[in-house]
């Protein structure tokens, strides 16, 4: 296994989850802009495609994830396709919705403290033995990069793609195969700015870990990560190009553009992306991923009909 993921393990990778994952099309485009709506997804987020990747390798009985929410549900459903038994760690924050789905799909759910996510899991690992998936793991960025894949096959023409960052294994995913294919396009992460961790650490060339206190305060809660992943930052540091922030007021207007004009509806954290796209920084045809829509409905049916042409 090299240190980062090549073009070979995301052929793999494409392979072992083909058929349990949605090839999600782009749809658009709306101005200059597509977008690719893992929302859509199994579990409602793109993390169906790195837990899928990762547990389809394993031979371990019971598979243990912490997560704020989208991770530990993909985990906990591949596990349950696998025949394996699954245990999560949460944080007390995370929403309900989110809580009940890993619930839902039979996993052992442990809620904790924010800040003891991490000690917790590695604790419950040494007591069960149990394999830990992490959300930045080398197969699991191997599965993300699926979703990058994808983006070049449907629109070779892409000039930019904008990846929503919490702990990195997505960007450092997509980042992987569209330079594999298309060394030219811009892969630029984006998160709250109330979480800029992996900007910052981008900027200062070093990984920065900033303390739960600081990250929780955005409402974009499946992107509280308070560190990029040791891999995922490997990735990052040679082929992603920026790493940009938005703040809270732009994150609430991206969701309600994705319902207006795309008829998407998306959790806080799968609208980071676009909301970027809309500060009118890039030009040329874009896509800003979607990551997940794990939030209750809030706007009319009526609002929610597909608007846009699907492509690919």
């Amino acid at each position: 296994m090299s240190s980062l993921v090549t073009p070979a393990d995301l052929r793999s990778a494409a392979e072992r989850i083909r058929y349990a994952v949605h090839r999600t099309p782009l749809l658009g485009p709306v101005g200059d802009l597509w977008l690719k709506p893992e929302h859509r997804q199994r579990t409602g987020s793109f993390k169906a495609r790195g837990a899928l990747n990762a547990v389809a390798r394993l031979t371990a009985g019971h598979v243990l994830a912490q997560s704020s929410g989208n991770h530990g549900r993909a985990v906990a459903y591949a596990a349950a396709l696998h025949g394996l038994r699954a245990t999560v760690v949460l944080p007390a924050t995370a929403p309900a919705l989110k809580v009940d789905a890993v619930r839902a799909l039979g996993a052992h759910v442990v809620i904790v403290p924010p800040a003891l996510r991490e000690r917790t899991t590695a604790e419950l690992a040494a007591r069960t033995g149990a394999t830990v998936v992490g959300s930045a793991d080398f197969d699991v960025i191997a599965g993300h990069g699926t979703v990058g894949a994808e983006i070049v096959a449907d629109l070779p023409e892409v000039r930019t793609v904008l990846v929503p960052v919490c702990n990195g294994g997505l960007l450092a995913g997509v980042a992987a195969a569209v330079k594999a294919v298309s060394p030219g396009t811009r892969v630029v992460g984006v998160e709250p700015a109330l979480a800029g961790d992996a900007a910052e650490s981008l900027r200062l060339g070093r990984l920065v870990r900033w303390p739960v206190e600081r990250t929780y305060r955005t409402i974009a809660d499946g992107l509280r990560a308070p560190v990029l992943g040791e891999l995922a930052w490997r990735h990052i540091r040679v082929l992603v190009d920026d790493i940009v922030t938005v703040d809270e007021d732009g994150i609430v207007a991206a969701q309600e553009f994705l319902s207006d004009r795309f008829g998407v509806l998306a959790e806080p954290s799968g609208a980071v992306a676009t909301a970027a796209h809309l500060t009118g920084r890039w030009r040329g045809a874009t896509v800003a991923v979607v990551s997940g829509g794990n939030v209750a409905a809030t706007v009319p049916a009526a609002r929610r009909e597909w608007v846009s042409v699907e492509h690919g």
